[in-house]
């Protein structure tokens, strides 16, 4: 929890779009908190972030704070949701890892399944303290967050993560894939392990997940972690346009290629290279689950992936928001938009890093959150917790 201090509480003024840049995030005059100046800091790796309050309808950057303009990335895009479309249509399928190998196995984890909403959820609980709850993206599993768990555990949490309806090794119906179907699993979730509240740390399409929890059922947030999230914007990726065409949709979620996972996988970081194969078995072996592709089918039919645009100004919950500065997928730029609309943010870019910062730069991702689980869920940035600690030697 934060600690007390003073209110901290930002002035900006009403410059109309990009007048931001350039100017400082500042401390109301003479009130305790961030000092003037602070809202521009480095992070050891040189990563800039801000942190503000929604005044006006603005957030300013600090001096020299600029976020660096995203590469253009429309060709990128094709090409990604290419290699996705690919994923699904690539032909033959390879051996999978047997099951006795499959994540968690070799871990202090230990896997479970709970029966939630009719469906057979699977997941990892370990640890003590504040629940934070770990929500993957798309055909994604609680592989995505093998080196987040025990780290953030170890700080003193209790640490949940688990393969949503259809992804993973959990069950993979036909139907039950829409935002609201999700976030009412995620609650359900909660209360069958007797859970009133939790952090949410979310993923991708798992951000988007979270956010939707945070608008339909605000009191069972304790606070918001989203990480490179999908949920904004008006763009949809080639695959989703593709799978809506009546014939092509099923062929699109009927085959499945190891190689293609691989390359799909190694699309998402900003060094292909620290993607080991072992990696991209564990990512492979849950696409290559007889039921996979109807589960596929249901999601791209179901799931709105821009369906937060225009919605996230009434999350009340403080939020910590991460974006791989690397980002080939969604661009930081679509980051800095979802936090100039949270009411109360802080935004940090993270540098080397692609789609996956939490995979790519664990130790990094790591020390953000566990910084904010720790002084910056009750006041976020009403005391600029976060911000302190960044000033700490």
């Amino acid at each position: 929890m934060a600690p007390r201090g003073g209110t901290g509480d930002p002035r900006t003024s009403s410059h109309g779009r990009g007048a931001a840049r350039g100017h400082q995030l500042r401390g109301g005059a003479g009130r305790r908190g961030l000092p003037h100046g602070a809202a521009d800091r480095r992070a050891p790796d040189g990563g800039r972030h801000w942190y503000g309050e929604r005044a006006h309808g603005n957030l300013e950057l600090a001096p020299g704070g600029r976020c660096p303009r995203p590469r253009r990335a429309g060709g990128a895009r094709v090409r990604i949701a290419a290699a996705w479309a690919a994923l699904f249509v690539a032909g033959c399928r390879a051996p999978t890892i047997p099951a006795a190998a499959r994540y968690p196995a070799g871990t202090p984890l230990e896997a479970r399944y709970v029966r939630v909403e009719g469906s057979r959820i699977r997941y990892v609980d370990v640890g003590r303290g504040t629940p934070v709850i770990f929500i993957h993206g798309f055909a994604a599993s609680i592989y995505a967050w093998r080196k987040n768990l025990v780290p953030v555990e170890s700080a003193g949490f209790r640490v949940l993560a688990f393969d949503n309806r259809g992804f993973g090794f959990s069950d993979k119906p036909a139907h039950g894939y829409s935002n609201a179907d999700y976030a009412r699993l995620l609650v359900a979730f909660m209360d069958s392990l007797g859970l009133p509240d939790a952090v949410l740390v979310g993923h991708s399409m798992g951000g988007a997940i979270a956010a939707e929890v945070a608008l339909a059922y605000p009191k069972r947030v304790r606070g918001l972690v989203l990480i490179d999230a999908s949920g904004f914007g008006r763009r949809s990726w080639l695959l989703l346009r593709l799978a809506a065409w009546p014939v092509v949709g099923p062929l699109i979620s009927g085959l499945r290629g190891r190689w293609i996972t691989a390359r799909a996988l190694r699309s998402a970081y900003a060094d292909p290279r620290k993607v080991p194969s072992t990696d991209v078995d564990q990512y492979y072996a849950p696409v290559a689950e007889p039921d996979f592709g109807r589960a596929l089918r249901g999601v791209l039919r179901e799931f709105r992936f821009a369906a937060l645009s225009g919605r996230v100004s009434a999350i009340e919950t403080p939020t910590l928001v991460l974006w791989g500065d690397h980002d080939p997928w969604i661009p930081p730029s679509v980051g800095m938009a979802l936090a100039a609309e949270l009411p109360r943010v802080a935004f940090v870019l993270v540098q080397r890093a692609g789609h996956v910062p939490q995979e790519e730069v664990p130790d990094e991702v790591n020390r953000l959150v566990i910084a904010f689980l720790r002084q910056g869920l009750a006041r976020v940035p009403g005391d600029l917790a976060l911000a302190r600690e960044r000033e700490t030697p």
